[in-house]
């Protein structure tokens, strides 16, 4: 009988969150994306039954409930299995089944980790139903059904790393998002990349909900602080290519100041601290996702990554042990 464990990256975005929600990036001219997997994980672990009982099983929530049925199941409203039961409710499976979920990303750490297990979810249940997803229907999919969750608009930035793994250039325009996987040059980020946790949950969808709405309410502070950033994705996309790592400082540092010029939701007390901290340092601050908590990059341009950690460990932030991801495949 069908038994398989899969596992998805999780991302830190580099440069361009928030341009990949639709309808913003078409009014942008082509905005891109800028991303990369690392190996903090989401897993999903699918084993068929030989009846027609439902188990499910989350540990990050520490919950697990048997049903009778897939429609006992679908019918219920515990709120561990609320993810859980959209990807049911899509795919309604004929057959019994176990699913066992966990994640290695903080609670709304920034990271895509509900993209990821979203991603983890599709790559097991279209393993074992043997209906392949095309990567644009894997992305389409797996926005709506967080779409209908969270009840407010989702980007799509974070599926891909889940997907591909490796550094992504996600380019944005009318005919939607394409994905081009750049090598990772790990001596770029070895000594500079050092990702950590405020221990403050942040709120995606809330943050990108504003943005969007302010713009379609047309508020030129949004639409300008918008158009920079774009510009930035641009610079920081062109930077990797051109193995321009010395631009990469000043690209985080205008990214860190258009980010927060958005909005104040997307930062907080926490990133603020954690921002003093990395310029005491002669580091750059880089929110991850849409901030307001989560995790931020402290990106350490002259590989001062242990002095950064010293002034980090009299703090109670957390330094998550993680590097950039590449397929193993």
């Amino acid at each position: 009988m069908f038994d398989l464990e899969v596992k998805s990256p999780t991302r830190v975005d580099l440069a361009g969150g928030t341009l990949d929600c639709w309808p913003l990036y078409l009014f942008l001219d082509n905005p891109v994306t800028v991303n990369v997997a690392i190996d903090i994980f989401t897993y999903a672990h699918l084993k068929e039954r030989d009846d027609l009982k439902v188990e499910l099983h989350s540990n990050d929530l520490n919950a697990r409930k048997t049903y009778a049925s897939l429609n006992e199941c679908l019918a219920d409203k515990e709120p561990a299995f609320e993810l859980v039961r959209a990807h049911l409710e899509f795919w309604k499976p004929k057959k019994g089944f176990s699913l066992s979920t966990r994640s290695d990303s903080p609670v709304g750490g920034g990271l895509g980790g509900s993209s990821s297990l979203c991603i983890s979810l599709l790559k097991a249940f279209s393993a074992w139903m043997d209906h392949p997803l095309p990567e644009s229907d894997m992305v389409r999919i797996a926005s709506h059904i967080e779409a209908q969750i969270l009840l407010k608009p989702t980007g799509t930035q974070d599926y891909f790393p889940p997907i591909h793994g490796g550094l992504n250039f996600i380019q944005y325009g009318v005919p939607g998002p394409r994905a081009h996987v750049h090598p990772i040059d790990q001596e770029v980020f070895r000594d500079r990349f050092l990702l950590v946790y405020t221990g403050r949950s942040h709120h995606s969808g809330i943050n990108n909900w504003q943005v969007i709405k302010q713009w379609l309410d047309g508020d030129e502070k949004t639409r300008s602080a918008m158009s920079r950033l774009a510009d930035i994705s641009k610079q920081m996309k062109l930077a990797i290519e051109e193995n321009r790592v010395s631009d990469l400082p000043k690209i985080f540092a205008q990214e860190y100041e258009a980010r927060t010029m958005l909005s104040e939701g997307f930062s907080s007390p926490e990133i603020r601290k954690l921002n003093e901290i990395a310029k005491s340092e002669g580091a750059i601050a880089k929110i991850c996702g849409a901030g307001g908590g989560g995790c931020v990059l402290i990106w350490c341009p002259d590989r001062q990554i242990e002095k950064v950690k010293a002034a980090l460990a009299k703090t109670e932030f957390q330094v998550l042990p993680t590097r950039p991801w590449e397929h193993s495949a």
